[in-house]
């Protein structure tokens, strides 16, 4: 089934087997509201994307090299 879907109501028969193909395209925050017979009767709701959790390890070896001086502290910041 090929179409924009940004218009805010499917009939029933247009969402039947297509749902992926729905959610895929419909922006996060947007509703669809399904309709039969002329009357609602679901409404498909895209939550906002959600930021995935950090795990921890996955800088491991991005750094290539720590220069000799790396802890030492710069001229004129002695007092800090």
């Amino acid at each position: 089934m090929g179409g924009d879907y940004a218009m805010t109501t499917l009939d029933i028969q247009q969402v039947d087997g297509h749902l992926t193909e729905i959610l895929e395209k419909l922006p996060p925050g947007e509703k669809v509201i399904v309709i039969r017979d002329d009357q609602p009767v679901a409404t498909i709701h895209a939550f906002p994307k959600l930021r995935r959790a950090p795990r921890f390890g996955t800088m491991r070896g991005s750094i290539l090299h720590i220069a000799p001086d790396f802890d030492a502290i710069p001229e004129g910041f002695e007092e800090y």
